[in-house]
């Protein structure tokens, strides 16, 4: 069992766990994500680290809740635990000093997880450009942890109540244009949106890292459900990547994969939302 030792609301769908996983804490590394079960019959989600804490021995997962997996994980409170966290699965994010500047951006969830390769490349000693995204000014957070390890941090929100109004690429376009010492971009969030800056870099012929995160059963590339195309060549994000160079990324063929699971997640939280909420978990079906 693996303990919530904090939690913290962000929205009324993103939430924040503090996971205590002394083990994973230790051997989790920028980049790495972990696969969490709430109980022994739950569905196997994959989920990019956040932030770790090695003292603490803690893991700490930003969540939005979506579907009837991550809908459940909602429902529970600090001081409970989950069954299963498995990890740290993935390569690590290759990060060193680098000439130039390296500008990270995070839209939406993808705020979260770019956090930690941040961190670390501030530590190298790199010259670090933030940029984050919201929808809303509401809807900001961690801007402090942003500020502490950034020389410059950018934030956007699609109906300007903070910052500049508009997309991460909005920002990323004139980031670009006033700095031509970039050397490296690293983008998280929607698959649409890492396209979006991909799209951008590409001309430039400035490298962009992106981190994927399709189906995934395993984690363990048995199952074959997370492959992606990669420079012509098939990949699997759980142990290929999950950072991947995204102008290399097929990402019309990543799009049109994930779209394809959408029916079936619809349907799988309907009939959750329509089963007993109480404390059957669920599992008596209302008739």
């Amino acid at each position: 069992m693996y303990r919530i030792v904090k939690r913290e609301e962000y929205s009324p769908v993103t939430f924040m766990w503090e996971i205590e996983a002394p083990d994973v804490a230790q051997a989790v590394e920028p980049g790495h994500f972990v696969i969490v079960k709430h109980t022994d019959e739950g569905e196997r989600i994959p989920l990019t680290v956040a932030d770790f804490d090695r003292k603490r021995g803690t893991v700490t997962l930003v969540i939005q809740a979506v579907g009837k997996s991550t809908r459940m994980f909602q429902k529970l409170k600090q001081g409970e635990s989950i069954d299963s966290f498995v990890g740290p699965l993935g390569i690590a994010s290759h990060l060193e000093k680098k000439e130039g500047k390296i500008v990270c951006v995070g839209g939406g969830l993808g705020v979260a997880p770019v956090f930690p390769q941040l961190r670390k490349l501030k530590e190298l000693g790199n010259h670090t450009i933030s940029i984050v995204g919201f929808r809303t000014k509401e809807l900001i957070f961690w801007k402090e942890k942003f500020e502490k390890y950034s020389d410059v941090l950018h934030i956007a929100t699609d109906d300007g109540s903070y910052g500049t109004k508009g997309f991460v690429t909005t920002v990323l376009k004139d980031v670009l244009e006033k700095n031509a010492d970039v050397s490296e971009v690293i983008a998280i969030g929607p698959l649409v949106m890492m396209k979006a800056c991909v799209d951008m870099t590409k001309p430039r012929g400035i490298k962009t890292m992106v981190s994927l995160n399709p189906i995934m059963v395993d984690g363990t590339g048995m199952c074959g459900c997370c492959r992606v195309t990669i420079g012509g060549k098939m990949k699997f994000a759980c142990v290929h990547g999950p950072d991947f160079n995204g102008l290399e990324v097929d990402f019309d063929e990543l799009l049109k994969r994930h779209s394809r699971f959408l029916p079936f997640e619809q349907e799988s939280l309907k009939r959750w939302e329509s089963s007993c909420q109480c404390e059957c978990g669920g599992k008596e079906v209302a008739r």
